[in-house]
Formats: C-alpha cells, sequence, structure tokens
C-alpha cells in the first residue's frame, strides 16, 4: 500500500462499475426478471394499501422509487439474487442497485418502514420458499 503523501488524489471518479453476472441461459433470465418484477408488484399493492386511495401526483415519482429501492433490497435479501444480477432484472447500473440497498437498510431504523418492508419480506417468503428451501430453477 502506498504511503499516504504518494497516494494520488480522490477527484470523485466512481470506478468502472462490477460485470453483470446475469444468467447466461434466456429462459434462466426470463425467471429472474419475472420473479423481480412479481416482488416489485407486491410492493406496489402493499404501498397503495397503506398509502389509501388519495394519492398526490408530485410524490408519484418519489413513491416509484421507494417501490424499486424495497423491490430491489428485498429480492437481494430474501432471494438472495446478487447485487449485479438484480441490476440486470431491473434494468439499473449496478451501482443504483447497491445505493437502493444501501437507502432501504438505513430506512429500516424507522420502526413504520421496517414493518412495512418485513411484511413485503414474508410475503415474498411465502410466495417464493417452499418448507425445503428456496424454488430453485
Amino acid at each position: 500500500m502506498l504511503p499516504e503523501s504518494v497516494r494520488p488524489f480522490d477527484h470523485g471518479i466512481e470506478p468502472a462499475p462490477e460485470p453483470v453476472l446475469v444468467p447466461a441461459d434466456p429462459a434462466a433470465r426470463r425467471r429472474l426478471r419475472a420473479r423481480c418484477m412479481i416482488v416489485r408488484q407486491i410492493t406496489a399493492e402493499l404501498l397503495a394499501l397503506a398509502r389509501g386511495s388519495g394519492q398526490v401526483r408530485r410524490d408519484r415519482r418519489r413513491l416509484v422509487c421507494h417501490m424499486r429501492q424495497i423491490s430491489i433490497y428485498v429480492c437481494h435479501v430474501v432471494l438472495r439474487v446478487p447485487q449485479q444480477d438484480l441490476g440486470f432484472a431491473f434494468g439499473l447500473h449496478p451501482a443504483t442497485v447497491r445505493h437502493a440497498c444501501h437507502v432501504v437498510e438505513d430506512r429500516r431504523d424507522d420502526p413504520d418502514f421496517d414493518d412495512f418492508v418485513s411484511t413485503v419480506e414474508r410475503l415474498t417468503s411465502t410466495v417464493f420458499l417452499l418448507p425445503g428451501g428456496l424454488l430453485h430453477d
């Protein structure tokens, strides 16, 4: 390791993204995307129930962002999908996926938010898990 005085300056340039490790089999890719979209739909339905019918238009963009972040986090934690694969499944850059997981993890300090995410996790487990473990391809 270089001494502190010899290290290059950090100019805020992000390193190259990690390679995306998506399944090689097209059928496996479709199954991965389908699973992630099911989790996204579960999250969307629960958010709609939690918010009620009075949705303010200016909050729509924020709501969609939160829904996607929670969906990514739950796919990573419950379904154990690697973050690189989630980038492919959601059509996002791997850094965006990492950020989403960090945001949700940080917000779990709020008891209401934690209850909501726990509910999404339980429903996802119910949909995708069997008594013997995760549904495999």
